[in-house]
């Protein structure tokens, strides 16, 4: 009996996970089809502002596209 039911546990467990898995590919064809759609410049939209300089600095923007992310010498040690 708990043969039994551990494989139907599994099986809807597996389930569960198939489902989510599934729900996560599309949302991420969804993200990748709409940057690819407008190419990007929705990402690039709140670093416009009129001093540039500025633009690493600012708040409004999530990330410096301009700048080069390098790892400390160290880290590979």
């Amino acid at each position: 009996l708990l043969s039994l039911l551990q494989k139907w546990a599994l099986l809807a467990l597996s389930a569960c996970s198939s489902l989510g898995c599934l729900c996560c590919l599309l949302g991420l064809l969804v993200a990748i089809g709409l940057t690819l759609g407008n190419q990007g410049r929705v990402l690039l939209a709140p670093c416009s502002i009129a001093n540039i300089a500025l633009a690493p600095v600012s708040r409004e923007c999530p990330f410096d596209p301009t700048r080069v992310y390098v790892s400390p010498p160290w880290v590979g040690d």
